[in-house]
């Protein structure tokens, strides 16, 4: 009895297992559904992080090709800016992107695909920027238009758009086997009892209100990125707008500063000449200082211009090879008288210092508007050091300098004792006409020059400085690896040089044709003059023994520079001056005259054309 009591029991709680069995497997089930989901979600973050991460990528390489497009079109080297960012951040990207992709053989795969492209159009960008580098624009455009660039970008998208269908055929799968899972669930839940029916039913309720949290976590999560992709825009359309304010407030202050100095200059030019007038029509002649007065406000004008077209970097050069050592030993006159007996002055020459290639009148310039600041700086009593030193800029020094590339420079350093300067004087010491000086002490064109000189000499200047503690400017200028260039041959002494040559002048202007006329009869020279390219040739025809050609430059319809390589095709051994005050033109290129060429810049004195003609007329 109690054998079978017992076994009615047993028979009796089979069912209550079993629901409980069926309880237990529909738990667990619901266990690895929930699981399932989790993971689910974890593989959609992680294909969506890497897949972000390839479109940075694919960012960062339209980055460096816009770079690349911009520089070859304008010749400027900012646009090269985004390319070299790019360049600098595609190492860490590819280096995530590897991380995040390594246990997926055909990520992996795709992956190395896209390092090959990405190589082949790095190569290609800095092969046409390195062409451009050189002078070969042409070669650099055919190697654009050859479609090799364009067919590597080309297999990144492919690669990038295969990386995504795998991201999507992976998700697509374990939905389908999330989908699966559930289907089996609600098939046991109908096929167990009541209650477990019920707690199927609950469980499956729960899940489809965490799904619609999800699917309205993600809403929410999209409605966020559009409202932060606008306010990104509005930010950045605000700095735009800010970035314009300061360009046109920096223009406002160097107009106004060329206007105040040339109005200053002006109207003492203007005053002298009146002056000089009114004593000329009462039979006056003591117009000697009215003269001079306009004279050095004229030499001050011309002055201004040459140091603002310095700060443009648009100055024209003659660059040579530059021994720094030799050229300050020869300064060392210069520079005592320029700052007088109270500035004791120390010079720090380096052993076996490189050679540059520069202008060695503009580096003594340079040394000597620093030299000159300095003498301001200690009141003119104190020490001054000027050293000279082989240098290695290296990529983590120039990636923190804008145009600064890393190499070997010669270093040139101005030292004084003063006061120093605060960091708020520094960052605004090179900008035209900002000075810390009394007025009428300094223009603010000093350090703006040496800028700009050594910014179109390829180099660098740096401040360092302490309040209190002195000042140092480092001037840096490229290492020069070529042959040193021999000494141009030396003409006959004034004494020797009687003039009897015969001299062509061509411009355009009347006004400057008739007074550069004026003064070359002046210094004793027979004069022809021409209006035109097309008038000069038929003079140049017509009158025998012409031993010079002077012209200007920037003329209708026949510029200076054909007229001359016609007329010395016509007239073998006739000697050229070429003049103009418009610094971009047909001997000057990125601001260094073209070998061989004579050059006077407009305005000139008459003593700077003397010297000029009889140096060309002189020379073998």
């Amino acid at each position: 009895m109690i054998a079978r009591l017992r076994r009615a029991t047993r028979l009796q709680s089979l069912p209550l297992v079993a629901g409980f069995a069926v309880l237990a497997l529909i738990v667990g089930t619901r266990a690895v559904l929930v699981e399932s989901q989790r993971a689910n979600r974890a593989a959609a973050r992680e294909t969506i992080e890497y897949q972000e991460q390839l479109s940075g990528l694919l960012s960062l390489a339209q980055d460096a090709e816009s770079g690349q497009r911009g520089y070859l079109l304008t010749g400027e080297k900012s646009y090269l800016e985004p390319y070299r960012k790019a360049v600098e951040a595609m190492p860490g990207q590819l280096a995530r992107i590897d991380a995040m992709t390594a246990e997926d053989d055909q990520l992996v795969q795709q992956v190395s695909h896209i390092k090959d492209a990405l190589s082949q159009k790095q190569a290609e960008l800095s092969q046409t920027i390195a062409l451009y580098d050189r002078g070969d624009a042409a070669k650099a455009l055919q190697l654009v238009r050859s479609g090799q660039g364009k067919a590597a970008m080309d297999e990144i998208r492919a690669s990038m758009d295969t990386i995504r269908r795998i991201g999507a055929a992976a998700v697509a799968a374990r939905d389908a086997h999330t989908d699966r899972v559930e289907a089996w669930l609600r098939i046991g839940s109908l096929a167990a009892l009541l209650a477990i029916f019920l707690l199927a039913a609950y469980t499956i309720r729960q899940s489809r209100r965490r799904f619609r949290e999800v699917a309205t976590a993600q809403e929410e999560l999209m409605r966020k990125n559009i409202e932060l992709g606008n306010e990104i825009q509005t930010r950045e359309k605000a700095e735009s707008q800010i970035r314009q304010m300061q360009k046109m407030e920096a223009v406002g202050q160097l107009t106004g500063g060329i206007a105040h100095d040339f109005n200053n200059m002006l109207a003492v030019i203007l005053s002298a000449m009146n002056l000089a007038q009114r004593k000329l029509k009462r039979g006056e002649h003591d117009i000697e200082k009215l003269v001079e007065a306009a004279t050095d406000a004229t030499n001050r004008a011309a002055n201004l211009t040459s140091r603002l077209l310095a700060f443009s970097r648009l100055q024209p050069l003659a660059p040579q090879v530059v021994d720094a050592n030799r050229l300050l030993t020869g300064m060392s006159d210069l520079l005592r008288r320029a700052l007088g007996e109270g500035i004791r002055i120390e010079t720090v020459l380096a052993g076996g210092l490189w050679k540059t290639h520069a202008d060695p009148s503009q580096i003594e310039n340079a040394i000597l508007n620093l030299a000159v600041n300095a003498r301001d700086a200690m009141d003119n009593d104190g020490k001054l050091t000027i050293e000279t030193a082989n240098s290695h800029l290296d990529e983590a020094y120039a990636s923190t300098h804008a145009e600064v590339a890393p190499g070997q420079y010669v270093m040139i350093a101005v030292t004084d004792a003063g006061a120093g300067m605060s960091p708020e004087v520094i960052s605004k010491a090179f900008e035209p006409f900002y000075t810390t000086k009394p007025v009428n002490k300094g223009t603010g064109l000093g350090l703006s020059q040496v800028f700009g000189f050594v910014k179109q000499s390829g180099g660098h200047v740096k401040i360092y400085s302490e309040i209190g503690e002195g000042t140092t400017v480092k001037i840096y200028l490229p290492r020069f690896f070529g042959p040193e260039e021999p000494a141009a041959p030396a003409g006959p002494g004034k004494s020797a040089v009687r003039v009897t040559e015969t001299i062509l002048v061509v411009e355009d202007d009347a006004r400057v044709r008739a007074a550069t006329t004026g003064v070359m009869r002046e210094l004793g020279y027979t004069v022809i003059q021409a209006g035109s390219g097309e008038e000069a040739l038929q003079k140049l025809a017509a009158t025998p023994g012409i031993a010079l050609l002077f012209t200007d430059i920037v003329m209708p319809a026949m510029n200076g520079r054909k007229l001359a390589e016609e007329a010395v095709a016509r007239q073998p051994g006739l000697k050229v001056v070429f003049t103009t005050g418009f610094t971009r033109n047909a001997v000057v290129h990125n601001g260094v005259l073209d070998h061989d060429v004579h050059f006077l810049a407009k305005p000139f004195t008459m003593e700077q054309l003397e010297a000029k003609l009889r140096d060309v007329l002189d020379t073998n």
